[in-house]
């Protein structure tokens, strides 16, 4: 007579491991989802209060590169999830998505081993899901960790022939509304190059690390006084204020970011103010106004500029917060300045004030997605027109605002047609004395800026945010 078997004691309950840098780089993803975070401002935050728990340098890399990196990719990662599940991509809870696409990050795109991504996420899912969604994100794990990014996205993009936009749009992560955007304003701006190859290396360029770049503040810190204390800097490429930290570099370290002597500046922000610092005038240079100024980096560097001249800056934000930022970005310039919290088209100045306007004006961002990926999941092209009348009134407004003889640039971190030339053109057609300024020779040494008079940069071919700038002078 056989015994009956003893009965299977049930495992422990065993505590997930916490990992944090999968845990911080979580939080900053539900945070951009939740709260329309910016990665950029909300990741710090998380890193400062992980770094006082004992996280240490290297775990903050590797937040900073699963964030990054997955919201660079959601696109394409999503669409490798929805091939690896039975359900609607919707239907996923947007927690569980959130895990699902560090862990497609991890395996298909760092050099992290696969079984270690795929413990790692599965923890990660056990500690901020539970026990039971952990086991669904264990098995799309597997099914993604089958083939590399190349096979997956064979798979999951239609074929270029087929339809280019979408195909690119998968390739490439990037809403195909935006990809349609940016091909028609790359046809606009360089019209020899508007095929497959040039969109590819824009869309490419979206999606690089961009460097980090610095502006030394004239008047306050040179370029060399910068490199001397930065072994591992270089000087930019275009701007003669900018250096460029090596990858890795971390500014809020720097004695002079600190001191405010030198901020954190793309290098194309610093061409716009640099060109409307050196358009010619007519007649005095004294009083200059940045008419959107927060947060403050273009206002700083003009500050600087119209400083060595004897000339004086206001500079004027809408938004009570921001304001407080273009003064913080202003404490020590050496020269006069006034901030001022007032909206710009309802102008608390006199018309025919200034010598030299700028409004760089609220945009889509679509020509800063290096630096803040999630804004191209964020933006809808339904978005587009609302920022139009705004853009307009703010260049009427600057226009109105600069003396006869007096220059006004009108700038925006956006490529797409109808925030740039659309724009100018509009305004241009009812406001009488007004007339175009060649702003090319102004940037000086920058290829490929096209036709002119007014230019566009590219990621791909400056290595700067896309920005816009048109020169105007006011004649009567």
């Amino acid at each position: 007579m056989s015994t009956p078997s003893a009965k299977r004691a049930p495992r422990p309950h065993r505590r997930p491991k916490k990992d944090p840098a999968r845990i911080v780089a979580f939080r900053a993803l539900r945070a951009v989802d939740e709260r329309d975070a910016y990665a950029n401002l909300i990741l710090p935050s998380l890193l400062r209060e992980a770094e006082q728990k004992g996280m240490d340098r290297r775990d903050a890399a590797l937040a900073t590169e699963l964030v990054y990196g997955t919201l660079r990719l959601q696109g394409t990662y999503d669409a490798i999830i929805a091939a690896c599940i039975d359900r609607p991509l919707r239907e996923v809870d947007p927690p569980v998505l959130d895990v699902l696409s560090l862990g497609a990050h991890q395996l298909l795109t760092t050099r992290i081993p696969t079984h270690a991504a795929v413990s790692a996420t599965v923890e990660l899912a056990r500690a901020v899901l539970g026990e039971g969604r952990a086991k669904f994100v264990n098995a799309v794990l597997r099914r993604i960790s089958a083939h590399d990014l190349d096979t997956w996205v064979e798979q999951v993009a239609p074929p270029y022939e087929e339809d280019a936009e979408d195909h690119l749009a998968v390739v490439h992560s990037h809403p195909r509304w935006v990809v349609s955007a940016l091909w028609d304003s790359l046809g606009r701006w360089q019209p020899g190059a508007c095929g497959r190859t040039a969109i590819e290396e824009l869309l490419h360029a979206d999606n690089e690390r961009p460097e980090v770049t610095l502006v030394a503040r004239p008047g306050r810190v040179t370029v060399a006084e910068l490199r001397e204390t930065l072994p591992q800097a270089q000087a930019g490429r275009w701007s003669p204020y900018a250096v460029t930290l090596a990858e890795g570099g971390e500014p809020g370290g720097i004695d002079a970011i600190r001191e405010n002597r030198a901020g954190v500046q793309d290098e194309g922000s610093q061409l716009v103010a640099l060109a409307l610092a050196n358009a010619p005038v007519e007649g005095a240079d004294r009083l200059w106004l940045d008419g959107c100024a927060g947060p403050g980096g273009k206002a700083a560097l003009l500050g600087a500029l119209a400083a060595e001249r004897g000339a004086a800056l206001v500079a004027s934000e809408r938004q009570p917060h921001r304001a407080r930022l273009v003064a913080r970005a202003l404490d020590g310039n050496p020269g006069p300045y006034t901030v001022i919290t007032a909206d710009g088209t309802r102008p608390a100045w006199r018309e025919g004030s200034f010598d030299r306007v700028l409004v760089d004006v609220p945009c889509s961002g679509l020509g800063a997605l290096r630096r803040r990926p999630e804004a191209r999941w964020r933006r809808r092209q339904d978005d587009i027109p609302g920022f139009g009348p705004l853009q307009r009134e703010l260049l009427r407004s600057a226009i109105r605002a600069a003396r006869v003889g007096g220059v006004i640039g009108y700038a925006t971190c956006s490529p797409h047609l109808a925030e740039t030339r659309a724009v100018v053109d509009d305004v241009l057609r009812s406001e009488t004395g007004v007339e175009w300024i060649d702003a090319r020779p102004l940037l000086a040494g920058v290829p490929a800026l096209g036709e002119g008079p007014d230019v566009q940069l590219w990621p791909h071919l400056h290595g700067t945010d896309a920005m816009y700038l048109a020169l105007l002078r006011r004649t009567a």
